[in-house]
Order: structure tokens, then sequence, then C-alpha cells
């Protein structure tokens, strides 16, 4: 037999014998039996509620109310009856019972029925009728939500303000600043309401979440960038890093920038930016050092070898040379990359360290990037090295008319290669 087919027998029983039901002569207490089939009843309706049967369920908790005379068992009637969308039987049900049931839950089941069937005047005034007697939180922001669906704004302010007079909740005062800010055209009262909730019982991140949307609408970037760093304090999100990251960009404060990425270690590769950008090459050969060794990508061992070079005082340091030229090796071989090959075959050329190697790896650059006017230079500069003048001469002359010609690396180098091809001749010559 099948579940469903179980369950209309189950109900079928007790409906049927619920006539034979017999409450007992004194009130029990809350974990005795009212009646002789109250666990019988129960287990039945919990099975309906499970097999979405709402209304057959409804129907058990009344009985279990008729034979018992707890009212817990009407409200589960009238919450399986919102469940099946019987708003209509609600309301009948709630308005029957209210002579003998005097609470407001009885109330709030109604307004909320009410408002289902979009009843809003009559769920008004019910709901009025519940503040008057309750005086609750929750009662006044059921009220002012029903103004707000009535487009009776001020009203529903006034009992917003009720709500949060008796609790200060993040949730209440949310509720007052939007509807100052989008009903009421009143902005600078809204961010004024939160901003002051905010001093006085710290900025949650739905807070500073209602503010920042606020800030952006009015285009208010200072007060974006003040509120973005509260939130990231609260949880150090990554996505609101960005953000203030985005807004130190717009606004181009550069320092307020690398000085929050060094703070929060949120963007090193950004950082890492900022740094050659400001020239900081101690610090970039550093960062560049700890993202290789994060990601194992040859791209940041280069520049830490680089950085590391551009940043040292002394270039003739043998100890420093010695740790570049390292890096730069492990770097080309793992990516033949035409930049790191230039730069470590120039650096063997121009410190002397091993010239004829250094024209090998500036060759290999050229290879990939034949016209570049920086790796022509490098290789003159090498032949220059081996006084092979007239060689470094023609290539010299060519990179003048290229692009980074004018470089002023460049122009010393053209001036010595040319003074050494010219006393190179006289020599030639005197012989």
């Amino acid at each position: 037999m099948s579940s469903r087919a179980w369950m209309w027998i189950a109900i079928w029983a007790v409906l049927f014998f619920s006539g034979c039901a017999t409450p007992q002569p004194s009130e029990p207490k809350g974990y005795e039996k009212s009646f002789v089939y109250e666990d019988i009843y129960i287990f039945t309706a919990l099975y309906a509620e499970e097999q979405g049967g709402y209304d057959d369920a409804s129907k058990i908790y009344e009985i279990l109310y008729k034979e018992s005379g707890k009212k817990e068992y009407f409200y589960r009637s009238l919450k399986n009856d919102m469940a099946a969308q019987r708003y209509d039987k609600v309301v009948q049900k709630a308005d029957e019972a209210m002579p003998k049931i005097k609470d407001a839950e009885l109330k709030r089941f109604k307004i909320v029925a009410l408002l289902k069937q979009n009843k809003l005047e009559e769920a008004k005034e019910t709901s009025l009728q519940l503040i008057a007697t309750s005086q609750g939180v929750d009662d006044y922001l059921l009220a002012g939500d029903i103004c707000v669906k009535i487009k009776e704004y001020e009203e529903a302010l006034t009992y917003f303000k009720r709500a949060y007079a008796i609790e200060h909740n993040e949730k209440i005062i949310t509720k007052i600043a939007i509807l100052l800010y989008m009903n009421l055209e009143r902005k600078k009262d809204a961010i004024a309401q939160l901003e002051t909730h905010s001093r006085i019982y710290g900025c949650s991140v739905d807070i500073c979440n209602t503010l920042a949307g606020f800030y952006s609408s009015e285009n208010d970037i200072d007060a974006l960038e003040t509120t973005y760093l509260r939130m990231y304090k609260l949880d150090g999100n990554v996505e609101i890093a960005k953000k203030i990251t985005q807004i130190y960009g717009y606004k181009r404060d550069y320092p307020k920038m690398r000085e929050f990425l060094e703070e929060s270690k949120n963007d090193n590769e950004l950082l890492l930016q900022l740094y050659i950008q400001e020239k900081a090459y101690k610090k970039a050969a550093a960062m560049a050092q700890e993202l290789y060794e994060e990601s194992g990508d040859a791209l940041f061992l280069g520049q830490s070898a680089i950085f590391e070079y551009e940043s040292s005082e002394d270039k003739n340091n043998k100890t420093m040379q010695k740790s570049v030229i390292a890096k730069l090796k492990e770097v080309i071989e793992i990516k033949k990359d035409a930049m790191y090959l230039n730069y470590l075959g120039y650096l063997l050329i121009d410190h002397d360290v091993d010239v004829k190697k250094g024209i090998i790896y500036v060759e290999e650059a050229l290879k990939i990037e034949p016209n570049s006017s920086y790796y022509l230079d490098s290789l003159a500069w090498g032949y220059y090295k081996l006084q092979k003048c007239s060689e470094a001469a023609k290539i010299i002359k060519k990179v003048r008319m290229m692009d980074g010609g004018d470089n002023e690396e460049v122009v010393k180098h053209v001036q010595m290669i040319e003074e050494c091809e010219k006393i190179q001749k006289r020599k030639k010559e005197q012989k």
C-alpha cells in the first residue's frame, strides 16, 4: 500500500473516531493527554503535514483543539490553512475565535491572511487594533509595512520609529533609512539616521552596505571610501578590498592605495606595480620574490632579479651580481623570454663577467625580437667590450635611427663606440 493511501485511511479513521473522543474531566497539564486518542491524532496530523495534506492536517488540529481546549492546536490549524493558501478561512476562523481566544497572536494570523488577499485597508485596521493593546516591536513593524504598501509613508515612518525606540535593531533602522531615502526623498535624514546608529552601536555589514549604496547614489566618493574601510575592518572581505582599491585608483591617490595594499595584503601583484611606478625597487624586488615563491611563476623571479640589481647602490657588488645572474639563469631555463635573455646578457657584458657568453644571450633575445633597439644596443656594447669596434659601430648606427635611439645610455654607447672605431682606424693607418 502506498504511503499516500495509508495517509487517507489514517485520516479517515481519525475523523471517524473523533465523535468518540471523551475529554478528561480536569484540565490537563501541558505534558498530559487531554483525551484518549490525542497521541494518534497528533501523529496523524504531523504525517498529513509531512505529505502536504494541509487541509486534512488543519481539520485534525481543529478536532484536537475542540477536544483539548489547547489553543496551540488552533494556531497549528491556522498555520496549515495558511500553507494551503486558504486565507479566507483563516480570517473567518480568527474572527469566530476572537471572543474566546483573546491574545495578539490570533490578530497576527488574521492580518497576514488579509495581506495575502491584498485587503490592505482591513489589514491596517486590524493592525492598529493590535498595536493598541500589544505595543510590541514586531506589531509596530507590521503596521508600518502595511502603511508602506498603502503608500502612507509618513504614518509608516511613525510606526517604524516607535519600534526602534523600543529596540535599537539594525534591521529597523535600515527600514527607516530606506523609507526616508526612497519614499520620502529625505536623503540627508536617511544617511544621518544610519550614521548615528553606526557610531553608537557599530557599523554592521548590513548597515555599512546600505550606507555604501546611498553614498554611491549620491556620488560621495570620500564617504564611500570611509564606509568601505569600516566594512573591511569587520571581516576583511576581498570584494570590499577591491572596491577600496578601485576608489583609490579613481582618485589617483596611489600613496593611500599602497598603504592599504601593504596592510591588507589583498593584491600583491598590484602592490608590486605600485612599487615599480614609485621606483621603490628594493620593495619591488622583495615583493616579486614573494610572489614567485607563492606562485612559482618565473616572471616574478625575473622581476625580482632585475629590481634587486636596480635597487643596489653598488652595481659592482659581486655578491649582488652573483645573486641576480643566478636568478636570471633560472628564469631562462624555464622560459626563453627575450627581455630576461637580454638583461642577463647585458649584465655579463657590462660588468665584464663573461662578455662572450653575454653576447650569446643577447643574440638569443634578438632571434625572438630582431628589431629591438635595446637588444641591438646590448649586442653593440658586447662587441665594443671585445674591442670589435667596427662591428659595434655598424650596429649602433642602426640603433640611432630606431625608437629608443636617443636614450641616454645609447647616446653614451654611440660616443664611446665611435671614439673606439676612430682610434682603431688611426692605428691601422699608422702601421
